[in-house]
């Protein structure tokens, strides 16, 4: 009976080891989606500026995707060191980065802890301990006194947890996934205060270039007002032009102001992208300079993939996938081995002797095989929050990558629209200057009113006013494409200026 009753424990506990390791988490796949090979604004050809003289077209080579490739400073493309400067600041001080940096610390740590589960742990101790035994357990009558004893321990001790159905390495695997998210989500973080900072900069040079045209307008209609004083002080003019010529300059002044505040607000928030208060920065005025950059053609759709945003919520996916089987594993036996040794006596003489030796092992005697029978239906419970969680993960990404498709085509179109829109409002703009010298040269002469002359001007100036503002558009929409594509490529791309 004893024999049968080993080789029945020793059938066990071959089965239980034998399935050590064996993961139960589900086969891990990404989700098929439709994906077309290439964006709807994508052109076919690009010039690239060593061959634009030529006119030579070129086809762009497919970047190979992957989020963990460099994107270098893709920035440099607008080739404006002012800009390079603050890219750099903002790196090493702005605290929403710091922040993701931590984080990711912080699951590389959570990692270190899911690892461990994968070694045994030591412990060692030494110390004495004054005991009392009763007399029932000595087998003595009641009224006998139980002895007390002094016991000198020095032991070392060592458990580990038998990787039994994949629990310890799920759920390593689900950590080392979360840890790749944290990376990848710090990416997305730097990625973004990289285009907020492009975005930012360009937002301030754009209300530059308002401001001078606003300022050129103001030393404009100052010299039109001393005109037509004069001209109303020799008698040519009714005091209604020159109303109206004070009335075009004050609303003008106040336009200024307007935009003034606007570059305050704007410049404050640059510093706290630097990480400073606005107090510690300011920002010299440089008017905007109109740049193009050309977008390489045919971007293939398979470079999203090195968005961090799509990467973070694809090992989002992956560690919620492991978490199933973890959630799986608590419905299966585990068992914990445990073993001790060292020296132990009455006395701390006799403590380091030979004889004094002892030893628990297991797995019977410090192991524990334990199989769950009934939990109220917790385990039942968590495997569904596991499934859920997977579920909710897989939308997600899925809603990631069609979020990603559509601000690429948003900015495309947007970029190929306002090219147009620039050509057509700079035609706008010649033609209303030339209206406006036209009426200011028949004001002079007598032959329109000078209400005439303030209608050009008011058109002039909002057109003007407006051709910065593409401007700015423009250089927005490019920083937007750029985060949108997850960052810089390896293109033959040029930048031009106007």
């Amino acid at each position: 009976m004893n024999t049968c009753s080993n080789w029945t424990l020793l059938g066990l506990l071959t089965a239980t080891l034998a399935a050590s390791g064996c993961s139960l988490a589900p086969q891990y796949e990404k989700p098929m989606l439709n994906v077309p090979a290439a964006f709807k604004e994508a052109d076919l050809t690009v010039v690239s500026q060593t061959d634009a003289s030529a006119g030579q077209s070129l086809q762009w080579k497919t970047a190979v995707p992957a989020d963990a490739q460099s994107r270098g400073a893709w920035w440099t493309l607008f080739g404006d060191p002012a800009l390079d400067a603050l890219e750099d600041e903002a790196r090493a001080a702005n605290p929403s980065l710091a922040v993701a940096a931590a984080r990711v610390k912080a699951s590389r740590a959570i990692q270190q802890v899911a690892r461990a589960g994968m070694f045994p742990s030591l412990d060692a101790g030494f110390g004495p301990t004054r005991q009392k035994f009763s007399p029932a357990s000595q087998f003595l009558p009641d009224s006998a006194k139980g002895p007390v004893q002094t016991f000198w321990r020095a032991q070392a001790g060592a458990s580990y947890e038998v990787d039994l159905f994949g629990r310890v390495s799920d759920t390593v695997a689900a950590t080392r996934a979360e840890e790749q998210q944290s990376e990848a989500l710090y990416s997305s973080v730097l990625l973004a205060l990289q285009a907020d900072i492009a975005q930012g900069y360009f937002n301030v040079r754009e209300l530059d270039a308002e401001l001078d045209v606003l300022s050129r307008t103001v030393s404009l209609r100052e010299e039109a007002l001393q005109l037509v004083h004069r001209r109303y002080d020799h008698g040519d003019v009714s005091e209604l032009d020159l109303a109206q010529a004070r009335s075009e300059l004050a609303a003008t002044r106040s336009d200024m102001m307007t935009v003034t505040r606007a570059r305050a607000a704007a410049e404050h928030r640059l510093a706290a992208l630097l990480g400073k208060t606005p107090a510690e920065f300011t920002f010299a005025t440089s008017a905007l300079q109109p740049v193009t950059v050309t977008i390489p053609p045919g971007l293939p759709s398979a470079l999203l993939e090195r968005r961090p945003d799509i990467a973070a919520a694809e090992r989002a996916m992956a560690a919620a996938n492991a978490r199933i089987g973890v959630a799986r594993s608590a419905f299966f036996p585990s068992l914990s081995l445990t073993a001790s040794g060292g020296f132990e006596s009455a006395s701390l003489g006799d403590l380091m002797m030979w004889t004094s030796r002892t030893f628990l092992l297991g797995p019977l005697a410090g192991a524990a095989l334990t199989l769950p029978l009934f939990d109220g239906g917790r385990r039942s419970g968590n495997l569904a929050n596991a499934v859920a969680m997977h579920e909710e993960s897989v939308a997600n990404y899925r809603q990631q990558v069609l979020t990603a498709f559509r601000e690429v085509e948003d900015n495309l179109s947007e970029l190929r629209i306002l090219k147009d829109q620039r050509i057509t409002q700079d035609a706008a703009v010649d033609a209303s200057s030339r209206a406006l010298q036209l009426s200011r040269k028949q004001y002079l002469e007598g032959a329109v009113s000078y209400l005439e002359v303030i209608d050009n001007e008011r058109n002039t100036l909002q057109l003007r006013l407006a051709s910065t503002q593409l401007a700015g558009a423009q250089a927005t929409s490019t920083v937007n494409l750029i985060r949108g594509l997850g960052g810089g490529w390896e293109t033959p791309a040029t930048v031009t200026g106007r």
